[in-house]
């Protein structure tokens, strides 16, 4: 059975291919969230899935296991990478999933300057 952009939404682990301007695709781990029809991930300020989802907004989500080693099929999905105002938000909701990694994703937010500082929230869509 092939699987539909909800499964992998609600997925603990997740696999995210951003692809380069030349089409190559760069698979990364990611946690997200299922926030209705969209799954909102928290990344890094700058990092280069933001750039690329910049260039390309095509993506494809898998399930995944925790080291991202790919369960199931591809779904082909478009992303965006949101304003700003939604990083805090963004960044709570994957908390409270995650909540049991929060004693060092909190901290190491802070050290580095500050949830709006250094995350950046993308949300993506079922093409």
């Amino acid at each position: 059975m092939t699987d539909t952009f909800d499964d992998v939404a609600r997925s603990k682990y997740l696999l995210l291919t951003t692809y380069t301007k030349d089409g190559r695709p760069k698979p990364t781990t990611v946690w997200g969230v299922k926030d209705g029809d969209k799954l909102l991930i928290s990344t890094d300020d700058g990092s280069w899935k933001t750039k690329r989802i910049n260039n390309t907004p095509r993506v494809t989500i898998q399930r995944s296991g925790p080291l991202g080693e790919p369960k199931g099929e591809p779904v082909e999905a478009v992303a965006q990478n949101l304003p700003k105002s939604e990083n805090r938000r963004v960044f709570d909701l994957v908390t409270k999933k995650y909540w049991w990694h929060a004693w060092w994703w909190i901290p190491q937010a802070i050290v580095r300057g500050g949830v709006d500082k250094v995350h950046s929230a993308i949300e993506v869509k079922a093409a």
